[in-house]
């Protein structure tokens, strides 16, 4: 007999205007790729749920934000980026705003973004473009409120492959990755949100392209960021460090988000050698301390995600070689199953159910226990690559890929 699972979702201490429907930063209301209020069909008919609109959109992996009546979402034209406000019953541009992004060689290679995912706070709208340009726009007009060119102000150093950390809110700071090749003591840096002025920077990890969490454990609020070879946990007002775990991940290709339980594990994975970590945190004294439950070099996640479903972490697998979608156990580290018939893929987890986006645009509908996964739809609904991790709001599902960008009804 198979139960229906039900999503521990984990992640405190974040802001999220509105109703709980809107999707306004990066993985959604709790920045776990869980979408609580949604209505999802039990099944798709052959051709897929209902397509509302399609319109052309240029090149981004960012994902879709909501925020009632209104999309916002990054995109570039050849050497310009774009932030931009679309009519989320239409797709229509209500307005947007260029910024000169010039490319290199090495970004073009994979595709050169934008990669970050901008984040909407009461009336106000935050981006990061490929080249580390931060923007605070007036969410309803497009009027730049004030930004920071990380680069020449802070001498950070741009990725080799571009930025892509999504930035975050916590009680009143919009908190990203900074870091510099030489620089020390920025790793990560918070802004006011009003003014941008500096709050704080702190750390010297090596930069990523993983976006930061905040988690709570034992009644603390923590700040958990996936650096180049480490996973830490800092306090959220000021950076300092609270605990660090090692990982020693190839390349620094830490691009993934961990995940919480809700309880006491963090879930961490990145691709080549890197594979996959479950990490207990546990409280001695007043002290929190990191231990490594298991290893395991086969569930290794690229450029995609994962979502924790009642104690068991599902996502795809798969750097260069074949990936597959699979599920592990938390507390062992036992692969449940693997799935072929995806390429890498991102995914959501709504209404009891997973919403799978692989990169050709391979759209599925499924649901998911430790026994297996059970298809209920599948559809093509976007071409190579598609990278962006779909957005779920109510029965509305938004996804793009490097050309496009659509809308279909999902509801019931």
């Amino acid at each position: 007999m198979r139960m229906r699972v039900v999503v521990v979702v984990g992640v405190l201490g974040l802001w999220t205007s509105g109703a709980s429907a809107q999707w306004t930063q990066w993985g959604g209301p709790n920045r776990n790729f869980t979408a609580k209020a949604a209505k999802v069909a039990d099944s798709w008919p052959e051709k897929g749920p209902k397509q509302l609109w399609h319109r052309a959109l240029g090149d981004g992996y960012g994902t879709i934000l909501v925020d009632g009546d209104t999309l916002y979402v990054m995109y570039r034209v050849d050497q310009d980026e774009f932030t931009a406000a679309l009519d989320a019953k239409s797709g229509k541009t209500l307005w947007e705003h260029k910024v000169p992004s010039p490319t290199t060689d090495l970004m073009q290679q994979f595709g050169p973004g934008p990669s970050s995912t901008p984040l909407v706070v009461g009336d106000k709208l935050y981006s990061i473009g490929t080249n580390m340009m931060f923007h605070c726009f007036d969410k309803k007009t497009g009027k730049v409120l004030w930004k920071h060119d990380l680069v020449k102000e802070f001498k950070a150093t741009v990725p080799g492959r571009g930025y892509a950390c999504s930035p975050m809110y916590y009680k009143g700071t919009i908190i990203t990755q900074v870091g510099g090749d030489d620089t020390e003591g920025q790793a990560l840096m918070a802004f006011d949100a009003e003014t941008g002025d500096v709050v704080w920077k702190n750390q010297s990890f090596q930069m990523t392209h993983s976006s930061p969490i905040v988690i709570n454990f034992h009644g603390e609020d923590q700040l958990v960021v996936f650096f180049g070879e480490e996973i830490v946990g800092l306090k959220p007002t000021n950076g300092d460090l609270i605990w660090r775990h090692p990982i020693g991940t190839q390349y620094g290709a830490n691009i993934s988000t961990p995940v919480f339980d809700g309880k006491d594990i963090l879930f961490c994975s990145a691709a080549y050698d890197s594979g996959a970590r479950a990490i207990r945190l546990k409280k001695e004294g007043d002290k929190t301390v990191p231990e490594e439950l298991w290893y395991s070099r086969k569930f290794r996640i690229h450029h995609g995600d994962a979502v924790v479903v009642d104690g068991h972490a599902y996502g795809s697998t798969g750097d260069f070689g074949p990936a597959f979608f699979m599920g592990i156990d938390l507390e062992t580290g036992k692969v449940d199953w693997r799935k072929r018939g995806f390429k890498k893929a991102t995914c959501v987890y709504a209404d009891g159910k997973l919403i799978i986006l692989d990169e050709d645009g391979k759209l599925a509908l499924a649901t998911v226990t430790p026994e297996g996964m059970e298809l209920h739809g599948e559809c093509t609904v976007g071409e190579t690559y598609a990278w962006a991790a779909p957005t779920v709001v109510e029965d509305k599902l938004y996804v793009r890929d490097r050309k496009h960008i659509a809308a279909y009804d999902i509801g019931g």
